[in-house]
């Protein structure tokens, strides 16, 4: 069984009830990957330098895809994360005033997930649908219960159990898709502290990433369950309650209405 992306996309936002489109990610590390996604994809360029989260923001709620390079990405963090810049003295000596304690803040800087240095050429976001070049990651902005929904067919579809998720200081999203990629693995984040005052989130979402070379077995997972039990889309609240028990139910009356005939 396989999918088109934009079949799995259909099946992930109706099964799942998601609120926004999930995002594939593209790691471009030459500059003939840039210019062949280029011309493979109708896409958008940043105007101004952008953090990652905000390239999102048109990716996941507008569907479009935007690629962009070091020049458009203005986040310190995600500049860090995805190779295009280097934790310094000034950073660690900010981030000592915050954790009371030099040595902490420079193991939390170094430690986190991060690209070698100068390896990546560019970078895109889109949405899952419109995607023509298989994704390196596919991001998700979604709730708890979507993100469980995620993780279980994940966990069937790769027989992995338990699931370790990675969150690091102040790299959700960029830190979050480079751990997702490099150990080829399912990652959960929670946002970034301020992510709703700065515009990255509505309803503080949680981050779920998929390897993108692990999507597709994931949806056919999803689709496989869902034969048995069900779509989300098709419950409502207290639907399942008390182990499967149908507490809250209601059956069709085909009798006619006294008062009308």
């Amino acid at each position: 069984m396989s999918y088109s992306f934009k079949k799995m996309e259909e099946i992930l936002m109706r099964s799942l009830r998601l609120y926004h489109y999930p995002i594939a990610v593209n790691l471009l590390f030459t500059e003939a990957d840039v210019e062949d996604f280029k011309k493979a994809t109708p896409h958008y360029t940043p105007a101004k330098p952008l953090t990652f989260c905000q390239w999102e923001i048109a990716a996941r709620m507008k569907g479009q895809t935007i690629v962009g390079d070091q020049k458009t990405l203005g986040c310190p963090d995600g500049k860090v994360s995805f190779g295009w810049s280097t934790v310094d003295e000034d950073d660690i000596n900010f981030a000592a005033k915050q954790y009371g304690s030099r040595a902490l803040a420079e193991k939390m800087l170094l430690t986190k997930p991060m690209l070698a240095k100068k390896s990546m050429k560019g970078l895109a976001v889109g949405p899952l649908g419109k995607a023509v070049i298989p994704p390196d990651v596919v991001h998700f902005y979604c709730d708890n219960i979507q993100s469980h929904n995620l993780a279980v067919d994940y966990m069937i579809a790769t027989k992995t159990h338990p699931l370790r998720p990675m969150v690091c200081q102040n790299a959700s999203t960029c830190g979050g898709t480079v751990f997702c990629w490099q150990e080829q693995t399912f990652n959960l984040t929670p946002s970034c502290p301020g992510s709703y005052n700065s515009g990255k989130t509505e309803r503080g979402e949680v981050n779920v990433f998929i390897p993108g070379s692990q999507i597709g077995i994931t949806v056919e997972s999803l689709v496989a369950r869902r034969k048995t039990f069900g779509d989300e889309a098709d419950a409502f609240p207290g639907a399942d309650i008390c182990n499967n028990c149908p507490l809250i139910h209601f059956k069709k009356n085909d009798a006619p209405c006294s008062t009308c005939s």
